[in-house]
């Protein structure tokens, strides 16, 4: 029996197709070109394979989704969980912002991510790994379970480092065409216009959404960790 197959001379050979190999190489793809960029045929031409062989290891489009997700949450545990920081008492405001806004880090470099992560129906093991040390550290802090409950559902998905936003203009005017909009606007949503004339995001590279850039995240992260020391100190 043959248990191994040559290579042919002058060529590598090849690596055998496996679930983690064809999840790593389905999140490349996406950091690359997005979400919708992911298709099975593309898969398999990043993995040199012909697109009924990844089918071994992701049975749908669905599942490849899935993966992608458990892999970037797998990611953010990772991260993580090198924070080495105090938890106890007033330190667990600290340690769980620090938490959160690492886990951002690592969304950042998967743009695709959070919308990924919304659309998922089911809560993934590495989702429940993550918000169990989460929980962990407000126990440390004295929270009851009761409290931590409600202060999860303040935080949404802010908790896992992103939020969903306000506003999507899509494929919204720039330049003068969006100054010629914005003055049609005007007289009919006054305090809108006022406000989003004042609105510049310059920094797209920290940025998840349209209007989700770091300090607007960071504002209403404070905001909520705010209430809930309050909370805190009042039990």
């Amino acid at each position: 029996m043959r248990v191994a197959t040559q290579a042919r001379p002058g060529t590598e050979p090849r690596v055998p197709l496996s679930r983690e190999r064809v999840l790593t190489a389905a999140v490349a793809l996406a950091d690359e070109g997005g979400v919708e960029s992911l298709t099975m045929r593309r898969l398999a031409d990043r993995l040199g394979a012909e697109a009924m062989s990844l089918y071994y290891h992701v049975a749908k489009k669905e599942d490849v989704l899935d993966g992608i997700a458990e892999v970037v949450v797998d990611e953010i545990n990772e991260t993580v969980e090198r924070i080495d920081v105090p938890s106890h008492g007033a330190d667990w405001k600290k340690a769980v912002r620090q938490r959160i806004l690492a886990a951002r880090e690592v969304l950042l470099r998967h743009p695709w991510a959070p919308r990924v992560l919304e659309s998922r129906t089911n809560t993934s093991p590495a989702v429940l790994r993550y918000h169990d040390s989460l929980v962990g550290l407000m126990r440390d802090g004295g929270f009851s379970y009761d409290q931590i409950h409600h202060a999860l559902h303040a935080l949404g998905s802010r908790a896992l480092g992103f939020s969903q936003e306000l506003f999507d203009p899509g494929g919204a005017p720039t330049g003068d065409e969006a100054a010629g909009l914005m003055a049609q606007l005007a007289e009919r949503f006054p305090h809108l216009v006022g406000m989003l004339a004042e609105v510049a995001h310059d920094d797209p590279d920290s940025t998840l959404g349209w209007c989700d850039d770091q300090t607007e995240f960071e504002f209403g992260l404070d905001l909520i960790l705010d209430g809930l020391d309050r909370l805190r100190d009042h039990t």
